[in-house]
């Protein structure tokens, strides 16, 4: 990498580094270094950098160069227009979960309880949980995750940001023995241990607990699906966000394990990235009954020589 010798242009540096890597990233980093704002950057670009700032600036610009994510380097991220603190103990939040987001405000806004019990699996920088709970201040949100780092980086987003959320350790519902919700919302680990994207895109330097179940990519999904309808309230809902390819099959585990009203959605790419299901109410169960008797019934009797009543 070129290296420049006594005070160094603001000007000058972006040149060379918008040369190595996408010029926002650039921008970006020199905002964080030098502390300027956006405005500055584009208005004085005579600034002149310090060689102790410089060398700052040319360490962190080699390891976005090999592929480092920025919200490493700057220790923050944007996800739903507020900022939180992202460490490489934490996934970098991605567009596709804020979609998710907009879809667990959208099945609360159709909710006709008073105060929603939201539940956030595998929590993470607590990204989900809080943004549910300031967007929807008649949620009672709690998010878990298994990891003690993990949720260090949480509890710090939710008091700088002052949302009300409760945190605490737990592997999937293992510390929620008794405990239901209206709303269980997950992004779970759900790329394939085989996967070569794993490789690719900043994700070597993501914990690849948070990214992969070291199998098919649904075993998490497996299991929390299977868990959930014993922690959902009457008429509650789960929703998650899983691999582009991984739609049909996160829908047969959900009706596999009892919950109706099953569908899934896509992201802004086209793919189908989320999906749900409610837990019936009595209600539900005994139209699903009824309805699943008048077809046998319609069946039984379409069937020639046989009696035309059911036993």
């Amino acid at each position: 990498m070129r290296r420049f010798a006594v005070t160094l242009l603001l000007s000058d540096w972006l040149k060379t580094a918008c040369s190595e890597v996408d010029a926002l990233d650039a921008r970006l980093l020199a905002q964080h270094v030098l502390g300027i704002s956006r405005a500055e950057l584009i208005c004085r670009p005579e600034t002149g950098i310090d060689p102790t700032r410089q060398e700052i600036l040319d360490r962190l610009l080699a390891r976005r160069a090999q592929g480092e994510p920025l919200a490493y380097l700057v220790g923050e991220a944007r996800f739903r227009a507020r900022t939180f603190k992202i460490t490489p103990d934490v996934l970098v939040p991605r567009p596709e979960t804020e979609e998710l987001v907009g879809h667990a405000i959208n099945k609360l806004s159709e909710s006709l309880v008073p105060v929603a019990n939201v539940l956030d699996l595998g929590c993470g920088s607590g990204v989900i949980a809080i943004s549910i709970a300031l967007e929807c201040p008649q949620a009672k949100v709690t998010g878990v995750d298994s990891s003690i780092t993990a949720l260090a980086v949480a509890r710090a987003n939710a008091a700088t940001l002052a949302a009300p959320v409760e945190f605490f350790e737990s592997d999937w519902f293992s510390a929620l023995a008794g405990r239901r919700f209206h709303l269980i919302v997950a992004n779970p680990p759900y790329i394939a241990a085989d996967d070569h994207n794993l490789a690719g895109d900043g994700l070597l330097f993501e914990p690849r607990l948070a990214l992969t179940d070291e199998g098919d990519g649904l075993s998490c999904l497996r299991a929390i699906i299977h868990a959930a309808p014993c922690h959902l309230e009457s008429g509650g809902y789960f929703l998650c966000e899983h691999g582009h390819e991984q739609g049909e099959a996160v829908r047969l585990l959900l009706a596999d394990a009892g919950f109706i009203k099953v569908e899934s959605w896509l992201d802004l790419s086209g793919n189908e990235r989320f999906s749900g299901g409610k837990v019936a109410q009595c209600a539900e169960l005994e139209e699903a009954s009824e309805n699943f008797r008048q077809e046998a019934l319609a069946s039984w009797q379409a069937r020639p020589c046989l009696p035309k009543t059911l036993p």
